[in-house]
């Protein structure tokens, strides 16, 4: 790569070059969450060190919580003295937590672009793999395990290998009844989930440019299931008028310098990338994932694929071994597959923009009275709008449950599961045997499409419901 933005924030944030493409990075901002800074901080406190920068750490509490009305840090009973830990832990070390009865509570990779504390063209970390998300923003963002939980904390860096960069370009603009879920499900359908491997992706094209921030936040989140440690979409106006203001955000003169100083990071009128590839969006159709894989995914008019269709042995493998966990037949058409449960939520899909677009499908139909529908906004902040809207209105009288703001059913937490041999239509990120549940069966989708399966009982094309 040569020149690409990628580059430009490694070579600023380098601390110390090792050679071999290895050098310490200076780490810019860092959310915690209960899920896997306990360990972190109790090694922290085994080594006598502090939190080096708790002005550049912040934590929350969002997996392992209940997402029902009155709740509390222990309501559900699993994840209850984790939870205490963590408020204990934020306490100890000095740790702004904003935990459930905070305003700014939330889903991690929800929260941190709406408080504007991921910010073009910073590093930025978290303990989950979809800190990605944040690269919707401009930032460099990616997920880290307990350990470099541990290293941030100590000494605000990590020692990291240089990426290769991938230019991902979606051309054309989006038909009606295309979000960008479908966008980034295509991409890894047609690529596969290890095309990214390597590499940070940049995310660009006509259909990025003209989308709206909380959809360039979808696209980035799903780049770990492309295999990339990360993405990114370059900072443009869109972005400054979405982080204008913000909390987090420089203000005044600083805010004027930093746009001139994005402007320039974000110039990419002579980058070279390692590999380019491309999606014409102009012809896409609704997407949905057949199997246990996100790279499993159909367009909702097709069959579900025979095993014996796949050139690699290793893909009939595990689509003959998918199609059996799955309960489906090859050749069976995806649409018209009944279902259990409908998720909408998430950190993938569970932002204002997405509970809207639910609720344009929603208003004045009914949940099917076999299904089981539940809306769990992303963050305390997207609740309070939606409600301000009166978007939990349309869907509580469709018959959807309207919830708190969690993780939940995504990591089958909170109480929230897909029991053994259900299917579920979701909005989050993984299809995974067992993710939302032992023995449950998960399909991916946008939130249009997971409300239109909602009201029809099973898969369908939300384009028949759009008016």
């Amino acid at each position: 790569m040569t020149n690409t933005p990628l580059e430009r924030i490694w070579d600023q944030h380098a601390i110390t070059d090792y050679g071999g493409g290895r050098a310490l990075i200076h780490i810019d901002r860092h959310f915690a969450h209960e899920g896997t800074s306990a360990r972190a901080f109790d090694g922290l406190r085994r080594a006598g060190l502090p939190v080096r920068r708790p002005d550049l750490t912040v934590g929350t509490i969002d997996h392992g919580i209940s997402t029902m009305a009155g709740r509390t840090l222990e309501t559900w009973k699993p994840s209850g003295p984790r939870n205490l830990t963590m408020k204990k832990n934020c306490e100890e070390f000095g740790v702004r937590l904003f935990s459930i009865d905070d305003p700014r509570h939330g889903i991690v990779h929800v929260a941190g672009p709406h408080l504007g504390f991921a910010l073009p063209g910073c590093t930025y970390v978290c303990g989950d793999s979809h800190t990605a998300s944040c690269g919707g923003v401009g930032a460099w963002a990616w997920g880290i395990g307990t350990t470099e939980v541990m290293q941030v904390f100590a000494t605000q860096t990590l020692v990291m290998r240089k990426p290769k960069t991938l230019l991902a370009e979606f051309n054309g603009l989006l038909p009606n009844g295309i979000y960008a879920k479908d966008l980034i499900l295509a991409l890894i359908g047609r690529y596969g989930v290890d095309a990214g491997v390597g590499h940070v992706v940049e995310y660009g094209g006509p259909a990025i440019r003209a989308m709206p921030i909380e959809g360039r936040l979808t696209v980035s989140n799903m780049s770990i299931e492309f295999g990339a440690r990360g993405g990114i979409i370059a900072a443009d106006d869109t972005t400054f008028e979405y982080l204008h203001g913000r909390e987090m955000a420089p203000k005044d003169a600083l805010w004027d310098q930093a746009v001139k100083d994005w402007q320039i990071l974000f110039d990419t009128a002579d980058a070279e990338y390692d590999r380019v590839i491309d999606i014409d969006c102009s012809t896409l159709k609704p997407q949905i994932t057949w199997g246990n894989s996100p790279q499993d995914v159909l367009s909702i008019d097709q069959a579900v694929p025979d095993p014996s269709s796949f050139a690699d042995a290793d893909r009939r493998v595990m689509a003959d071994r998918a199609l059996g966990y799955m309960g489906l037949t090859p050749g069976q058409p995806i649409e018209g597959t009944p279902i259990d449960i409908a998720f909408i939520g998430s950190c993938t899909n569970g932002r204002l923009s997405d509970l809207r677009a639910a609720a344009d499908i929603a208003r004045g139909r009914k949940v099917n009275p076999g299904v089981k529908a539940i809306v769990v906004a992303g963050a305390a902040h997207v609740k309070a709008a939606a409600e301000a809207e009166g978007l939990h209105t349309i869907f509580q009288q469709a018959g959807f449950e309207w919830r708190e703001a969690g993780c939940s059913m995504c990591v089958a937490a909170g109480g929230d599961i897909v029991a053994p041999g259900q299917r579920s239509i979701s909005t989050s990120n993984r299809n995974f045997e067992g993710r939302q549940g032992p023995g449950s069966r998960t399909h991916l989708a946008s939130p249009a499409m997971v409300a239109a399966a909602a009201i029809a009982g099973c898969i369908t094309d939300v384009r028949k419901l759009l008016n």
